[in-house]
């Protein structure tokens, strides 16, 4: 039988084959793969090959050297020490204590190394499903993050996007951020996310994600929302969040923020990195799902409350038919996912809008046939009574081949 880690690298490659042009199969649906998003492009990287051996080059850089701004106690290396694969399909991070031959830090010795990689003229991003599953160090003193500069980095003023951020002495508890002129350092505007019951994110993998759209940035926890940020929350100051970022994942040590280390942590400390996808599109807030009648998957009157009725309307290039597919599975608009009502699996149950929060309800495939099938029920995305008039309710019905069944997403 295959392990968990198989299956979910499986579905995590079958679901990037539908971004980018073919199509992941959907239970008991095994139809050959046809074009069916051309407009989205992937980036993605699983961390697979030998342990030991680098990252790859072609989409990551090792920068070297200390953070004066933060007080950081780390020396970031370049080699394979701080920064390799384990042969497992991780990526992992290494923060050492030992001070770096030859290299004196702004404030005195350096008294750890670590890693840090990002994507800078090789991957940017602007806009769609940004997500990276890890587990994180622990320890006072660690500060772990997967985040995002704008380019030509000027910081604070071509902005800085902080996926996950966590410190040390924060066991349950990671950071979502955004910083830009006049809302930067201890000013960023942002949230925090804890695990129930004083779990430590230290124990298990967890993936951390961003939906960015023109004029909105909504973050996840293993696809749970807890905030969405739009110009609105700025008070007046610009939103620079409409450019391209680049990816950085990092293990800092020490700084103002997490402090410094202490008696009670132990080195080395690890981040580990089981992988990190991109999904963006030609369209800046997603892509239309078009169906019968040629008309659009539609969110009623734009309103991103729970329960929204999802219905079809015609095409009108609004951010309520704006989908983006994630490589969690899921179908996306307005910062929330679609949403089997009551995660029902019985014919006629509706779809509606709702908080993501990686249930079965919120599951899609993709198979060439043009399907959207939900595989905890079996079934497809339906237009109920074949009614192609606008407002007509979305629901789910056993797979029968028909035009109200059929789908062309982007």
């Amino acid at each position: 039988m295959a392990s968990p880690r198989l299956l979910r690298r499986c579905l995590l490659a079958a679901l990037s084959a539908a971004l980018i042009g073919s199509a992941a199969v959907g239970p008991a649906r095994a139809d050959t793969a046809t074009p069916a998003a051309a407009a989205v492009t992937t980036f993605s990287d699983t961390f697979d090959g030998p342990a030991g051996a680098a990252v790859d080059s072609s989409k990551w850089t090792l920068e070297t050297g200390d953070n004066v701004n933060n007080h950081e106690r780390q020396y970031y290396t370049s080699g394979t020490k701080n920064a390799a694969l384990d042969g497992q399909g991780h990526l992992v991070i290494t923060a050492r204590k030992e001070n770096p031959a030859g290299y004196q830090c702004w404030y005195g010795s350096c008294q750890y190394t670590s890693a840090r990689l990002n994507t800078a003229g090789k991957f940017n991003a602007q806009y769609g499903h940004v997500e990276a599953r890890m587990k994180i160090p622990r320890g006072q003193g660690m500060w772990p993050a997967f985040w995002m500069l704008g380019t030509p980095v000027n910081w604070p003023d071509s902005g800085e996007i902080d996926v996950m951020e966590n410190v040390g002495f924060e066991p349950s508890t990671v950071h979502g951020t955004i910083h830009g002129p006049g809302y930067s350092g201890s000013g960023g505007i942002g949230a925090a996310y804890s695990l129930p019951n004083g779990q430590a994110f230290a124990d298990a993998f967890h993936t951390f994600a961003v939906d960015w759209a023109p004029d909105s940035i909504t973050w996840s926890v293993d696809g749970n929302v807890y905030q969405r940020r739009t110009p609105a929350d700025l008070g007046g100051k610009t939103w620079v969040f409409n450019k391209p970022f680049f990816l950085i994942l990092n293990l800092a040590v020490g700084g103002y923020w997490p402090g410094d280390p202490d008696g009670s942590t132990q080195f080395p400390q690890t981040l580990v990195v089981d992988s990190v996808s991109v999904t963006t599109s030609d369209s800046a807030a997603g892509v239309p799902i078009r169906g019968l009648a040629g008309k659009c998957v539609d969110v009623a009157g734009a309103n991103p409350a729970n329960g929204t009725p999802v219905q079809l309307y015609d095409c009108n290039g609004t951010a309520a038919q704006a989908w983006t597919v994630g490589s969690d599975g899921t179908l996306r608009a307005l910062g929330k996912c679609l949403d089997v009502s009551g995660g029902g699996t019985a014919d006629g149950t509706p779809v509606q809008l709702w908080d993501c929060n990686g249930s079965p309800a919120q599951k899609w495939a993709l198979p060439a046939a043009r399907d959207i099938v939900n595989p905890q029920a079996n079934k497809c995305l339906d237009v109920t009574g074949n009614n192609s008039a606008n407002g007509t309710r979305l629901q789910i019905w056993t797979c029968t081949g028909g035009a109200n069944q059929k789908w062309t997403v982007g």
